[in-house]
């Protein structure tokens, strides 16, 4: 099968969330034995992941400068953190494939996103990044154009776009290269937000891009059969927090769409993974997945995780089920309802 994972912040930092090189390699070290392990099983791969810490201290070091030098676009910054994952991920997947006796390349693409220039979320930026800080500090950012606004007593915070990924520029370049064998890491923390004016040219732009949002783009764009959103709990919840609390098994995109207009996942975590998810069966895809880290390759079977399809897929354990992970489709006996299980979130 083909095969897009995206990884979330969590396999690019240590457990306590330190973002020290040598933390940052750890992690991703641990998260490619992972991935080895679905490239092992004969699958074609393409990797996306997130860039938040990365890109946090960029930003960082763009405050503690901008008395002395222009701070970095977050177009370059992007850039950059592409450039470093990849660059780490080619380091630590390629020997745990050749620790699995699988001889295959690993490439990764610098890789822009396409947004419109009149998306809405340019008129009223909305999220926000990095860190906190007083005004004093936050003035000399503001007087390079950025858009700083008060947030009381935690002080002022930096706010930007976050505009839909409409395609990524280098699927072409991804194709080619999944046709010669590599597995490939492209469109990191959601690609490089680019605009296209209309004499064609392309050109970079101070936005953040969701990279599941992305994922979900691209993973259509290559004809993938699975999105596996990899993150670090094993199954989006419903009544997150609350005593009714309960995993979500393998459940009908029609369903799924109702929990979420429900408002049941946070806009702030588990919100976007379950709505790019949603968006890659609805345009077509297989399934998705959306669970830990540590279990994508057991996803690929369809045996954890949130497996969100178009097929009747109960997933009461008690409901006899033949599920076929090539082509998706469960036979059942009745409609049981989703079932709870013990999870950590």
């Amino acid at each position: 099968m083909r095969v897009l994972i995206a990884l979330g912040g969590n396999a690019m930092t240590g457990p306590d969330g330190s973002a020290t090189p040598q933390a940052q390699r750890e992690a991703i070290a641990q998260a490619m034995e992972h991935v080895a392990t679905v490239v092992a099983a004969g699958h074609e791969v393409v990797l996306t992941h997130g860039n938040g810490p990365q890109v946090g201290n960029l930003l960082v070091k763009n405050e503690l400068a901008a008395h002395v030098v222009p701070p970095v676009p977050l177009d370059w910054c992007g850039a950059q953190t592409q450039g470093t994952i990849g660059f780490t991920i080619l380091d630590t997947l390629e020997p745990a494939l050749a620790a699995l006796g699988v001889d295959r390349r690993v490439a990764a693409i610098v890789t822009r996103t396409l947004v419109a220039a009149d998306d809405p979320g340019f008129a009223k930026p909305t999220k926000p990044i990095g860190r906190f800080l007083a005004h004093d500090f936050a003035l000399p950012l503001i007087a390079h154009g950025e858009t700083w606004e008060d947030r009381g007593h935690q002080g002022w915070r930096r706010v930007v776009a976050s505009p839909e990924p409409l395609e990524v520029l280098e699927t072409h370049t991804l194709r080619t290269l999944l046709g010669a064998g590599y597995v490939v890491v492209a469109a990191g923390g959601g690609g490089i937000p680019v605009v296209r004016e209309a004499d064609g040219t392309v050109h970079g732009v101070e936005a953040v891009i969701d990279k599941d949002l992305t994922a979900a783009v691209l993973a259509s764009a290559i004809g993938a059969d699975v999105l596996i959103i990899a993150t670090d709990v094993e199954n989006a919840v419903l009544d997150y927090g609350t005593p009714g609390a309960q995993p979500v098994g393998r459940v009908r995109l029609a369903d799924m769409e109702a929990y979420a207009a429900d408002g049941q996942f946070a806009s702030g975590s588990m919100g976007p993974k379950v709505e790019a998810a949603m968006r890659f069966v609805r345009h077509g895809g297989r399934r998705s997945v959306i669970t830990a880290l540590d279990r994508i390759a057991d996803a690929l079977h369809g045996d954890v995780g949130t497996v969100i399809g178009n097929a009747a897929v109960p997933t009461d354990p008690s409901t006899p089920t033949e599920f076929d992970p090539d082509r998706d489709v469960v036979t059942s006996t009745d409609d049981s309802p989703p079932a709870a299980s013990p999870t950590e979130r």
